[in-house]
């Protein structure tokens, strides 16, 4: 057979193609292989991502209209309540309002015209601006109210989420702010009842039960609001008020001014914002935490001290007082000045700093200190808030004739008023000391107390209030068939350890029914200005003791103490005839 050049080179070249061909279809066929396991394996993850994106449709988005997702129940927090199982504070489930700008479908400027509708208390632009946030999350609101939390629901915007929180509720807005306190977003108390009982409140089997508090909000609010009128009648800087039960020790009411809203702790009662730079001390306690010298109150516990050392054995014992008493370049003087001498109760019922500072000359030093250690007046008082102010007085090596002198009739010693209170009451209800509380006590739980003053020497102490109203320059404090008994004080305001001129805190510590005490009642004011109402005038009497006799005439019907015009105590013989001050 003949041969076809070329034939040679391509037959001889055809047994090298068939080995490459098989490599090259074993590559393909791994390849393959390899595609088809990861789309094996990529299956199962899309139907997960799948079945999570129709869950996230079907419960989030795709809820009906109307409805608000639940999500979390809120942390319990014991309810607080007043002595009579009003409510104070609760914890109620709120809705927090949230976005997440970087999903949002809708027309931001349409949706913030929407939303601020439903929200009056954030502007327009504000919600702009958290909706176009480049922020992946941002609260729109917090404390949403289920009406307010449906009509944003009902807008459909899947970026917008709606989620339930605690939130502490005060339904009685600002009454007794600084006493109840209030909690943080996390329901911790930071100050007042909230703060020193945050683990009685938190605790999950005490928390069952409301805390009963001695505060009476009928009391509360007839103290809070006198004092309120009075404060912007006199222009003051603010007021302080306590309503005490002197057989038990129980705070039944106690107001401090200018005050706040616990719902909305950034902003005063009135709505008013406010901030660290402006902040007009609102959530400040004026009574447990507010130092002050409290003046010719004080003339009390130096008469009171006087008749149970036996420096005193009659009220007839006469003091001179015709002229100023000067020591050691310090001039003591009186502002209703009789120039003659006076008999105790001249000295009390004319608030006579010359008698009073010549009584405790007579007393002395040490058995001063005894008494006032007695009361309380030397250390923070046993109480249950936090909030407690440290009594200033001077050292002992300082605490000379003169400090005994001033301190007699209130000056040189600043407490807070509810030291002040307290004290009162231990003068009145038979001598015995008791440690105040806010807490509601039975009558089995009252403590005995701690005897300071005799039977005698706390009845003498109340004829001579009674004497004051009667007589002296508590006389607008009077309250017909209430037997009201009381002194009036007035001293310079101190402010960063200095004497500010022209201006005073003036206050009136009262008792009633005073021949058989249950109530002890003190305001204070803070810089008063006097107006049209007290003739300019801006002394206590002025001032404070018709508050006075208004508060104790709404206090007392709620109180159970009834008018009785034909008891009264015996003053017979303690003035003069026709004796009396003209303030």
């Amino acid at each position: 057979m003949a041969s076809i050049p070329g034939d040679g080179p391509i037959a001889a070249a055809a047994p090298a193609a068939g080995p490459t061909l098989a490599g090259e279809r074993v590559t393909a066929r791994a390849q393959a292989r390899q595609r088809l396991a990861f789309l094996i394996m990529l299956f199962p993850l899309l139907a997960l991502l799948i079945l999570a994106r129709l869950i996230d449709l079907a419960v989030i988005e795709g809820q009906p209209a109307g409805e608000v997702a639940p999500i979390s129940a809120a942390p319990p927090r014991g309810d607080i309540v007043d002595r009579n199982g009003v409510e104070l504070a609760r914890t109620f489930e709120a809705y927090a309002i949230t976005v997440m700008p970087r999903r949002l479908a809708s027309d931001p400027e349409v949706l913030a015209t929407k939303l601020a509708e439903i929200l009056p208390e954030r502007s327009r632009e504000d919600i702009l601006a958290d909706l176009t946030s480049r922020k992946s999350f941002r609260y729109l609101a917090r404390r949403v109210l289920p009406g307010e939390a449906q009509r944003i629901n009902e807008l459909g915007e899947p970026a917008i989420e709606l989620a339930r929180e605690a939130e502490r509720l005060y339904p009685n807005i600002n009454l007794a702010a600084q006493a109840l306190g209030y909690t943080n977003d996390q329901g911790k108390g930071l100050i007042g009842v909230e703060k020193a009982f945050q683990d009685r409140l938190a605790d999950p089997v005490q928390r069952a039960q409301p805390l009963a508090l001695s505060l009476d909000v009928r009391v509360q609010q007839a103290m809070q609001n006198e004092l309120a009128a009075l404060v912007a009648d006199q222009n003051a800087k603010g007021a302080a008020g306590v309503v005490m039960d002197v057989n038990s020790g129980e705070v039944l009411a106690m107001v401090s001014l200018p005050d706040f809203n616990p719902n909305a702790p950034g902003q005063r009662a009135d709505g008013t914002k406010y901030s660290v730079a402006n902040d007009d001390g609102s959530r400040f306690n004026r009574v447990t935490l507010g130092g002050y010298e409290l003046g010719s109150t004080f003339k009390a516990f130096t008469i009171a001290t006087a008749l149970e050392t036996g420096v005193l054995t009659d009220l007839q014992k006469r003091y001179d007082a015709t002229r100023p008493l000067e020591m050691g370049g310090f001039r003591i003087r009186d502002d209703h000045a009789k120039n003659r001498w006076l008999s105790v109760p001249e000295i009390f019922m004319y608030s006579s700093n010359i008698g009073t500072a010549r009584m405790a000359l007579e007393v002395g030093r040490d058995r001063q200190r005894e008494y006032l250690d007695k009361l309380g007046f030397l250390k923070p008082l046993e109480f249950e808030l936090q909030e407690k102010a440290r009594p200033q007085y001077p050292t002992l090596s300082n605490w000379g004739q003169l400090s005994t002198m001033t301190i007699s009739y209130g000056h040189g010693l600043t407490v807070t008023p509810l030291h002040l209170a307290n004290a009162y009451a231990t003068l009145v209800n038979g001598g015995f000391y008791r440690p105040p509380t806010i807490l509601k006590r039975d009558a089995a739980a009252v403590p005995p107390g701690t005897r300071v003053f005799s039977d005698r020497t706390s009845l003498e102490i109340r004829r001579l209030l009674r004497l004051v109203v009667t007589n002296g320059t508590g006389r607008k404090a009077d309250v017909p068939g209430y037997r009201v008994g009381g002194k009036t004080g007035t001293a310079e305001k101190i402010e960063n350890g200095r004497y500010v001129h022209g201006q005073n805190v003036v206050n009136f510590a009262a008792v009633f029914p005073v021949d058989a005490p249950r109530y002890v009642v003190v305001a204070m004011v803070d810089d008063p200005r006097g107006s049209k109402a007290t003739y300019g005038f801006r002394t206590a009497g002025m001032v404070v003791a018709p508050a006075i006799n208004r508060i104790i005439r709404r206090i007392a019907p709620p109180l159970g103490v009834t008018p009785d015009t034909s008891r009264d105590l015996n003053l017979a013989g303690m003035l003069p005839a026709k004796a009396v001050v003209e303030e």
